[in-house]
């Protein structure tokens, strides 16, 4: 069945200066013609903008705009692409849309031309899956990562795993069926070189699923502690702007307020928190567990505390597990209290921005270290690469433990199978042919 040809806004609604809607298709230049009132599609130079007027059905002008033509396969989608450039107003881009409409596209579906990209061979998965990071990346860090990703990194990394899971799979297959070669007893260590190599790329891939979790979500950063303690403060200095209303009553914050930032490239999720006390009313009670509920579920903890005042009242908070804790003492710019002589923390004040500036400093060292995002050579996976890269390292390692204990190799091979179709679906593909071309061309199998 052929595909139909299809039409969509590609430009974020609103009013701009310019407006972009693509059409793709086998039929996309037939129903542009009908659009486009300029150059024959004949005269149609491809990749380059032909100047022309947009009309409707009845002939009548909607907009000057700029045409431009990519023919299949060498478009983005893989099939013919036509996109017109005309005028940023929300009606004239809708008109123009009703226009193609008319003559003969039908109405994408969310995501298609880059499915369309992927099921032509234009994207593997990991690809397609970038182009959404790239659009919602908040720092550069996260910029790049998807920009490499778009360029293939990860799809080029998964691909070489996936061809040792090949090899491995066919050195078995030829042990089980063709015995009369004589491969078994020369493929044993060669299989577990090969599975050993398979593993340590795996275990690197699964080892940057944390941070291509912070580079798409942002590290969860609660700031808490005791009120008037000058925590909506910090929270406005780190913005750059006033978010929080800062008051001198304590009991001002009786909700959490969230907002990111970018630390240097590191994506931070800042949650700033009611004081910790013992509540007056029910409102503030029930802000306040709400904090110490933050708290629970935080990965990077600012305590803040007026270091100006004694340690008497001040609540104790306990991170997660795993969590990094941050005593942030607070008001620099007044003595200090003996409470908090000797104490292991970052002087601030939020009247002097080197301190503030400090401060970030030290939390993008903190944030950074053993997670690799400093790391020049970025390569993150996310989610659904992880689930499929773990089912590959369990079967992996079972295949190792069958043929360790001297079991059949069919068993193996079934646990193989199973480790290479999880790998194929990172990238979107597996192959059982290519196993058997892998077999004759290494092993000379039937000469």
């Amino acid at each position: 069945m052929q595909p139909s040809t299809i039409v969509a806004i590609a430009t974020p609604p609103g009013t701009g200066a310019v407006a972009m809607v693509r059409v793709s298709g086998p039929e996309a230049v037939p129903v542009a013609a009908k659009v486009f009132a300029g150059r024959a599609p004949s005269a149609w130079e491809p990749r380059r903008q032909h100047f022309g007027k947009a009309v409707d059905a009845s002939g009548g002008t909607l907009d000057e705009v700029l045409m431009t033509f990519f023919p299949g396969p060498g478009s983005f989608t893989g099939e013919d692409v036509v996109e017109f450039s005309c005028h940023g107003g929300m009606l004239v881009t809708r008109r123009l849309l009703e226009a193609l409409l008319e003559a003969g596209a039908e109405p994408a579906e969310p995501g298609e031309f880059t499915e369309r990209a992927f099921l032509n061979g234009r994207l593997d998965l990991t690809q397609a899956e970038a182009v959404m990071d790239l659009i919602s990346a908040r720092t550069d860090l996260a910029l790049k990562a998807a920009g490499e990703q778009l360029g293939g990194r990860l799809g080029r990394e998964v691909e070489a795993i996936r061809l040792d899971l090949v090899g491995l799979l066919a050195q078995v297959e030829a042990w089980i069926d063709f015995p009369e070669e004589d491969i078994a007893p020369d493929s044993l260590a060669s299989i577990a070189a090969g599975s050993e190599r398979a593993a340590a790329r795996l275990d690197t891939l699964l080892s940057t699923a944390e941070q291509g979790r912070i580079l798409r979500e942002g590290l969860r950063t609660v700031i808490c502690g005791p009120p008037n303690a000058g925590k909506s403060s910090l929270l406005n200095r780190l913005l750059g702007y006033d978010r929080a209303i800062v008051s001198g009553q304590a009991g001002t914050t009786r909700d959490t307020i969230e907002e990111f930032i970018n630390l240097d490239g590191v994506p931070l999720r800042l949650v700033d928190t009611a004081g910790l006390r013992e509540g007056d009313g029910d409102i503030e009670r029930e802000g306040i567990e709400r904090s110490r509920a933050q708290i629970a579920g935080a990965e990077l903890v600012l305590h803040v505390v007026d270091s100006s005042e004694g340690a008497g009242g001040v609540e104790a908070v306990d991170p997660p597990a795993g969590a990094k804790l941050v005593l942030v003492l607070n008001k620099s710019d007044l003595p200090r209290h003996p409470d908090w002589e000797g104490a292991e923390g970052i002087a601030v004040s939020c009247l002097e921005e080197e301190s503030v500036a400090a401060l970030r400093e030290h939390l993008h060292r903190l944030v950074v270290s053993g997670t690799g995002l400093a790391s020049a050579d970025l390569v993150s996976i996310n989610t659904r690469h992880q689930r499929c890269l773990k089912r590959a390292r369990a079967d992996l390692a079972a295949a190792e433990g069958l043929l360790a204990a001297g079991e059949s190799p069919e068993f193996a091979a079934t646990e193989l199978r199973s480790a290479l179709d999880a790998v194929g679906e990172v990238v979107g593909r597996t192959d059982v042919e290519e196993i058997l071309g892998e077999i004759f061309s290494r092993f000379c199998i039937g000469k």
